[in-house]
């Protein structure tokens, strides 16, 4: 893939549910949502309390650690003939198939052996193009973590030596149950 196809998955993966254009508050407090095409019945917008539209919203958000697509049948990941209908990679020619095996297995232990995880870094690198493992003056220079300073009066003060406001942000008042 070139940069402007990975710069164009980056935007595709982190656009709104909804566009800003098709959402609207009303003056009476309600929230309207523009249909992309008018429904059978020539409904062109929803009208909806803002809870009931924040209700909605919420529940096309799947639980967390969720597959969205499963497989079933011969495709299913313990089926006994999964290996058979699942395509491996391509085999060298004359390569016996004893070795083939070996060669099988030893990259399932090397996939294996790989962390899980992406880090931080390299996510932010990947949908953002922002570099947080190089130095941004001199870009070879490799970053490394070496404190996390957590006691506030320590946080305060080098604050404080940078000439910037040691006092968080005030935070803003919840709502109390009843209100929309």
């Amino acid at each position: 893939m070139t940069a402007s196809d990975w710069s164009s998955c980056g935007r595709y993966v982190t656009r709104p549910a909804l566009s800003d254009e098709r959402v609207q508050l009303s003056a009476a407090g309600q929230e309207e949502l523009k249909l992309k095409t008018p429904w059978r019945d020539g409904t062109t917008h929803l009208v909806m309390s803002p809870r009931e539209f924040m209700q909605r919203l919420a529940a096309l958000v799947p639980r967390p650690r969720l597959h969205l697509i499963r497989f079933h049948g011969v495709l299913a990941p313990n089926a006994k003939l999964r290996s058979l209908v699942v395509p491996q990679g391509p085999l060298e020619q004359g390569e016996p198939t004893a070795q083939a095996a070996v060669a099988a297995e030893c990259e399932v232990q090397t996939a294996q052996a790989r962390p899980q995880r992406i880090s931080w870094a390299r996510l932010l690198k990947r949908v953002f193009d922002i570099d947080m493992q190089h130095c941004p003056n001199c870009g070879a220079g490799e970053l490394k973590i070496i404190a996390a300073i957590l006691e506030r009066p320590v946080i305060e003060k080098i604050l404080t030596d940078l000439g910037l406001d040691p006092q968080p942000p005030p935070r803003g008042r919840t709502r109390e149950a009843g209100q929309d």
